[in-house]
């Protein structure tokens, strides 16, 4: 923007009344009017660790005396304080003085661009320019000229949000056991032989039954029959064999849970008839020692006609023995699988083991009985005892650490998690948190590696990179890893890097009643030109943190409205 209170560039080389009338210095600072400058941005703001200003001007003509040289120095002022930019110069065509050279005819332009570190307190500040001009032997410093009012500082409102992970838990309340048997038939028949129920299948699904009677955590769940004709009969005839037989193979099983005793539901039992077996046939075939099994299987391949195929397939097993008394025979079958339930221990049980005997837990329900509870103390009893019993197991240490980052405890967090890495040094989740406890400690890079390291460990890794991209001034990174987050950091992500549309990130998150999160909202719509959204935001942070009100009056977000009445009823 243009400053009309100093409309001569510093940098236009005033001098005072005190130089001689006939000095070009004189004359010049009569036409300060004519000389354009703006400084950008204004008010400055900080990105990473330093402010970085852009300043941009002109000469009109005949304007820039030919031997007149000046020294342009951007300074930025904090209380008691001050810290210069890298100055610039510029000179008449016949000035011997280093610079930028102006032309007297046509006039001129410059620019020049500067980066100081920033500092605490630089957020209450003003930019100056200070200048000194040059005639021959004579020097003036002019008075400086404040060129901008303020510093953005809102990347410093970053939550320190880092996300450590746990170990988890691959407790299950309970697993499926299948139990798989096999009944096979005579050729066009269904009913089920004495033969095929002494069978060892048979003989192991007795002993579970057996079993089930002694086991209150075990249970029959459901029993699955698909049932299949061999393909060398007719298909109309085979479709009726293969559901027979899976009703024949559904009495004979269900017999067996008469015998011992034990009821089923009334949708115990799905049967399916899939009719002729094509499929089986085939790999059959491919796994047999057939003689001429290729030549076997590219003749029924070329066949789409269903009844072809099968006159083929009869007239194969009148040629061929094998195949009549070695594939056909498994094809003719029920296939059962009755599902056993194994009930996990239940968390009442769980809990009481964890005050009784801990010990007698496995590893699975340790780590879950830790998920059971609130209070930490508890929690942290309980991974000492997993590490006591399982020494080698990385979660342990690694849980033990995550709940020493929630603490703060970030010396005793890393030397857990320097444990965990000497166990399993390339998993991601303990190469995630090692990072988080390094950027808490304020070592970035060494974060960074680690995240770099932590690929798969979780969304929560993208959120602590985020972190980094937000405090390092990489905003569109920042913005690329919360992608789909709903979180503060990810609307201030998002509002540094020009979106000012953030209220629905924030409203959808965890952290929307949190005062730093309205006050977000309000800087979003100062940014925006929304009055409403600015002070309705304001005034509920403010009224969460009443350090907000104080902060507010200075923040340079809000400086185009300092002078508004809503503003100034909201911050006072």
């Amino acid at each position: 923007m243009k400053n009309q209170e100093a409309k001569l560039l510093a940098l236009a080389v005033v001098t005072s009344t005190a130089f001689m009338a006939c000095n070009p210095l004189a004359k010049m600072i009569k036409r300060q009017g004519e000389v354009n400058y703006e400084l950008t941005p204004n008010p400055v703001e900080m990105h990473g660790d330093s402010i970085a200003i852009s300043i941009n001007g002109s000469f009109p003509e005949k304007y820039f005396n030919k031997k007149v040289s000046a020294k342009i120095t951007p300074v930025i002022v904090y209380g008691d304080n001050s810290v210069e930019f890298e100055a610039f110069n510029l000179k008449g065509e016949d000035s011997e003085a280093e610079g930028t050279v102006i032309n007297y005819e046509k006039g001129g332009s410059f620019s020049h661009t500067a980066k100081i570190q920033y500092k605490d307190g630089m957020g209450l500040a003003t930019v100056e320019l200070r200048a000194t001009g040059m005639y021959k032997e004579k020097t003036k410093d002019l008075d400086p000229r404040k060129a901008a009012d303020g510093t953005i500082i809102t990347p410093l409102g970053v939550m320190s949000a880092d996300k450590a992970i746990m170990g988890a838990d691959q407790f299950k309340k309970f697993t499926l056991e299948d139990n798989n048997v096999e009944i096979h038939y005579l050729v066009n028949n269904s009913s089920v032989r004495g033969s095929e129920m002494s069978d060892a299948d048979i003989k192991d699904l007795k002993a579970k039954m057996k079993a089930y009677k002694e086991d209150v955590k075990m249970e029959f769940n459901s029993m699955v029959i698909d049932a299949y004709a061999s393909p060398e009969g007719e298909i109309s005839k085979n479709d009726n064999l293969a559901n027979e037989r899976a009703e024949s193979a559904s009495k004979a099983i269900m017999n067996l849970f008469k015998s011992a005793k034990i009821e089923t539901t009334a949708d115990f039992a799905k049967l399916t008839g899939k009719g002729e077996d094509w499929g089986g046939f085939k790999t059959l075939m491919t796994n047999s020692d057939v003689k001429d099994k290729e030549l076997i299987i590219r003749v029924l391949e070329t066949y789409s006609d269903l009844n072809k195929r099968e006159e083929e397939i009869k007239n194969l097993a009148a040629t061929y023995t094998e195949v009549a008394k070695k594939i056909l025979p498994q094809l003719r079958r029920s296939q059962v699988n009755v599902i056993m339930k194994h009930h996990n221990l239940t968390d009442e049980e769980i809990k009481v083991l964890v005050d009784s005997k801990i010990d007698s837990l496995d590893a699975e329900q340790m780590l879950y009985a830790a998920t059971l509870y609130d209070d930490e103390a508890k929690k942290e009893s309980i991974f000492k005892s997993f590490v006591a019993k399982f020494p080698q197991d990385w979660r342990g240490p690694n849980n033990i650490g995550y709940l020493y980052v929630g603490q703060n405890k970030i010396a005793d967090a890393k030397a857990e998690f320097d444990k965990a890495a000497g166990m399993a040094a390339t998993n991601p989740i303990v190469n995630n948190n090692l990072g988080v406890c390094e950027r808490l400690n304020g070592n970035l890079d060494a974060a960074m590696e680690y995240y770099e390291k932590a690929s798969g460990a979780g969304s929560e890794v993208s959120q602590n990179k985020g972190i980094i991209n937000i405090i390092k001034g990489d905003y569109a990174s920042a913005v690329s890893n919360y992608s789909g987050v709903n979180s503060y950091n990810a609307a201030l992500a998002n509002l540094l890097n020009g979106n000012n549309a953030v209220a629905a990130i924030i409203d959808g998150s965890a952290d929307k009643d949190e005062a730093q999160a309205y006050y977000l909202k309000a800087i979003a719509g100062a940014r925006s030109g929304d009055n409403d959204m600015l002070i309705n935001n304001l005034k509920t942070a403010v009224s969460k943190n009443a350090k907000l009100k104080e902060y507010a009056k200075w923040d340079a977000e809000f400086i185009k409205q300092r002078e508004n009445a809503d503003f100034q009823a909201a911050v006072n």
